[in-house]
């Protein structure tokens, strides 16, 4: 054991390199993408990627729960925790396995979170205890009984098949090899609109967590500033290593998160909330749920249909279909800045395409599952693996597995659900105030100063805010004489990405203006190819030397191209625009709060 422990203290690094150092980045690298670190090592470095990935996966379900009609139902909540906790898994084993191949995390994306509010509002019977018309309870199934769980299985059946019909359009669109061309018409603007609103959208969901007891909110808050920003360059030695690690720099999310949870445990047994559910200040009580740790197995075996059969809603189709086009776009800006992290060359097309069908693969896996959402690359990881100096795959790949286990361990998933709603309150205000920082940052491309710029985005913000906000007030006003038709209009109008984020795409694409004014010129940079590296990282396990063989196949825009045509890597990357400048302010801001 002494001998590991000493191994591990030469092979971890302990800081990140000093900004704006141009060093090589795979010489710097413990190892690339194509190197297998010690069976030890790279157990740790997956367990640490997925404890990372984690404190998202379980997030997501808190906050949909409510709309999912799953309160009450600790067992449900738990199910649905454990079921996003295998497909993210699952997604990034194929992902970095067979998809573009390389160390890139999936995790569930909150951009579908309000087009999930949205689509289960439109009914009032998704979930009858939220309205007040049924104020008489006893008219209701008890919260926990098998009518509760018919209500709420109804949801995620209808969720699941729309996200599986959705998914279908990045099949198409990884098959087709077209995510180029539709990337000439979504620059920056979009893009920022889109983020900056999926930030604002949560707003309502994590107030409502985090009013529940704001003086815990506060404290959350005041730990992941504390630990994120003032305390990331204090290094603390551990046990058995001679070197001190940077521990706040990767997990300052989880020790907030611990930290506060443990906090609030104290000030339960101290008697300092009140024990009536129905006080303020109940919900931040640490035992409120832990009846949910006896009633939850040991293990959980979720299969397709687990909870009956999937459920098509033409609303739910076409905003999952938005999502995923967005999504698609995120994911490809996340494969460029991530190569020359690990030490491969820029990925040709083909590996952009297969990476593409595969989220198409996973959104449709994930729908069969009964996972609340689909996924899509987590571009955190690049920061992970600058401070890890570790590239490899093969971690990955080991994280993708630990997360399905975890997803498979329901007293896992039931510990976490019982941290209090103001806790999570607390962590979501910084989580999800990134992801609006993120989009802000992207207009550093454009020009800022330039009126027409400044049209655009102050019409699709508002827009995006003010047509949603009436729709969700007013959807009873909505009657075209088609029900069905009504719902469409009701989900689509009341999501504020997809009404926000198509404006800013019809404005910034019709309205006069130059690729420099547009962000289109600084956005589409892309980092070149020195040489560095070999395509062949992006060839496919074990069968290669066969598609090497079969001409035929370079004509399939998802396979990988012979050798003798990676000369021409260069010419396919230039189909397809670079997303370099949105990943690194996605890279920058993940980085500064991890």
């Amino acid at each position: 054991m002494a001998e590991s422990y000493d191994s591990i203290n030469r092979e971890l690094p302990t800081s990140l390199p000093p900004e704006g150092e141009e060093g090589d980045e795979k010489e710097s690298l413990i190892y690339t993408v194509e190197q297998t670190p010690p069976w030890h090592l790279s157990l740790i470095l997956g367990l640490q990627q997925s404890l990372i990935t984690f404190q998202s996966v379980f997030a997501y379900p808190l906050v949909v729960k409510s709309a999912m009609c799953i309160d009450g139902d600790d067992v449900g909540l738990v199910q649905l925790i454990s079921v996003t906790s295998m497909m993210v898994g699952l997604s990034t084993f194929l992902q970095s396995t067979i998809g573009v191949r390389l160390p890139i995390i999936q995790c569930i994306s909150a951009a579908y979170i309000t087009p999930t509010i949205v689509l289960l509002e439109t009914k009032d019977s998704s979930c009858p205890y939220n309205h007040p018309e049924f104020s008489n309870t006893t008219l209701l199934p008890e919260r926990g009984s098998q009518g509760h769980k018919d209500i709420w299985h109804r949801n995620i059946r209808e969720v699941q098949g729309s996200l599986m019909v959705a998914s279908l359009l990045c099949l198409v669109i990884g098959l087709s090899g077209i995510i180029g061309s539709l990337l000439k018409y979504i620059g920056p603007l979009t893009v920022a609109i889109i983020l900056i609103l999926t930030s604002i959208s949560l707003l309502d969901i994590t107030t409502k967590m985090a009013s529940s007891q704001w003086y815990i909110c506060f404290m959350t808050i005041f730990l992941v500033v504390l630990f994120s920003q003032y305390l990331r360059d204090v290094s603390i030695a551990l046990p058995g290593f001679k070197e001190k690690f940077k521990i706040f720099l990767l997990f300052s999310i989880l020790i907030a998160l611990f930290a506060a949870w443990i906090i609030c445990l104290i000030l339960t047994k101290a008697g300092v909330f009140p024990d009536n559910p129905e006080k303020w200040g109940y919900r931040a009580r640490t035992d409120s749920r832990t009846e949910i740790l006896k009633e939850a197995h040991w293990v959980y075996f979720i299969y397709p249909g687990y909870f009956g059969m999937p459920t098509v809603s033409l609303a739910g189709v076409i905003s999952y279909m938005a999502v995923f086009l967005s999504c698609g776009v995120e994911a490809v800006g996340t494969y460029y800045p991530t190569a020359p992290v690990c030490g491969a060359p820029p990925p040709p097309a083909s590996a952009i395409s297969r990476g593409i069908f595969i989220e198409g693969v996973c959104g449709l896996l994930s729908g069969a599952w009964g996972s609340p959402g689909g996924t899509v690359a987590y571009s955190q990881n690049i920061a992970n693996i600058w401070i890890t100096k570790v590239g490899s795959r093969v971690v990955t790949q080991v994280a993708g597995v630990l997360l399905i286990l975890m997803g498979c361990v329901g007293k896992f998933g039931a510990l976490f659900s019982t941290i209090p709603d103001p806790v999570i309150g607390g962590i979501l205000f910084p989580l999800f105030g990134m992801i609006g920082a993120v989009g802000v940052a992207n207009l550093q491309h454009v020009n800022m100063n330039s009126a027409r710029n400044l049209f655009v985005i102050g019409l699709s913000l508002l827009f995006g805010l003010g047509l949603p906000q009436w729709v969700r007030e007013n959807r009873g006003s909505i009657h075209t004489g088609n029900s069905e038709l009504d719902n469409v209009i009701v989900v689509v109008g009341g999501t504020s990405i997809i009404v926000g984020g198509f404006m800013a795409l019809i404005l910034d694409n019709t309205i006069p203006g130059t690729p420099e004014d547009r962000g289109l010129t600084s956005w589409g940079k892309e980092k070149e190819c020195d040489g560095r590296g070999n395509i062949s990282v992006y060839d496919m396990p074990y069968i290669q030397p066969w598609l090497d063989r079969c001409s035929f196949l370079r004509y399939i825009p998802i396979c990988p191209r012979s050798s003798l045509d990676t000369k021409d890597s260069n010419n396919e990357n230039s189909a397809i625009m670079g997303q370099n400048g949105f990943l690194e302010s996605a890279e920058e801001g993940s980085s500064r709060l991890n």
